[in-house]
Order: structure tokens, then sequence, then C-alpha cells
């Protein structure tokens, strides 16, 4: 199978479970999105995640269904065929938040991103997960994809934040405060 298929040249792709839409489509573009998200929690992982690594395994794998829904128009055929969004996923990460909290010193103020090159990765992937929420959030609101993958995002992009604290932490980086300038 040739990966080329020369379908897509004229500004086009297809949908899983068909139709094509324009390659600047909100659902390409959202799609487009967690995959870049994916991509930089694997860069991420290169960086060396220690004991974090399994759960940014998982986080992939669930990213790639994330993407999956958002490639299949609700209706189609291979909607009922497509993997869905565990609920427990929120849950798990919420959990994961709560033990991670328990090993970190309070955040009194905001933090600048960057540390260990990991920790600025998944810094880096928060970024990316947000902006993937706000690309979806109009989808949502048409009633073209569930609420609950902005849930999820929004989660996500919490827990890449607090990964990134535990890396830093671990590794005895400091968080640095972001310092407001003075006004002249």
């Amino acid at each position: 199978m040739k990966i080329y298929t020369k379908t897509g040249d004229g500004g086009d792709t297809s949908l899983f479970g068909g139709g094509r839409v324009g390659k600047e489509s909100d659902r390409v573009e959202s799609y487009g999105q967690v995959d870049e998200l994916n991509s930089v929690l694997g860069v991420a992982r290169a960086e060396g995640l220690g004991q974090l690594d399994e759960l940014a395994q998982a986080l992939q794998s669930q990213l790639f269904t994330i993407g999956s829904i958002l490639a299949t128009p609700a209706g189609s055929k291979a909607a009922a065929h497509i993997p869905q969004l565990d609920l427990e996923w929120i849950a798990a990460m919420e959990r994961v938040m709560d033990e991670f909290d328990k090993e970190l010193p309070a955040l009194t103020s905001f933090i600048v991103p960057g540390g260990t090159k990991a920790a600025a990765a998944l810094h880096h992937a928060r970024c990316v997960c947000r902006r993937a929420e706000r690309r979806i959030v109009p989808l949502m609101r048409a009633g073209d994809v569930e609420q609950d993958i902005v849930v999820y995002l929004n989660r996500l992009s919490d827990l890449l934040f607090v990964m990134a604290r535990v890396i830093n932490f671990r590794a005895g980086r400091a968080d640095v405060p972001w310092v407001a300038p003075k006004k002249a």
C-alpha cells in the first residue's frame, strides 16, 4: 500500500466514514491539533519522563481515540465502529493530579514554563492541548462534537502542567515564579 494517494492535492481530504471536506475545515483543524499534541507528547517522552512515561504512553493512546472521534462525523457508518472516549480517563487524570499534588510544594504564583527538557516539552504539550481545546469548542457548540472531548482536553492540559512540575521537582529544579514587571 502506498502512503501517498494524491487525493488531497486539491486541498480536500476524506473523513473517516465518508465525505470530503476542505483541509482548512474546523473538523480537520481540530484533529490536526490533537495529532500535534500527540507528537509533542512523544517529544516529551523522548526527553525521558522516568516513572511518568507509562502515563504519557496511555495518554498518547487516548489521544488517538480522540483524533478518530474528531475525524468521524456523527451518524456516519464508521461512527459505530470507532473506539469512544471513556469518562474514566477523566476521573483517572483527576486522581493522578490529586496524588501528585501531595508530592509537590503548594503553588502560590504563576510559574514560568521551563526547567528540564522533559518538563519544558510537557509545558509545550500543555499549550498545544489548550489550542486543540479552543479549536474543538466551536464544533461542540455546533453540536458536531460531544462536550466530553472538551472536558477531556481541559483536564489533560491541567495534568500536563502538573506532570511538568513533578518532573522538575523530582529533578531538584524549583518552579520559577512569574514576577510581574514593576511599573515605571
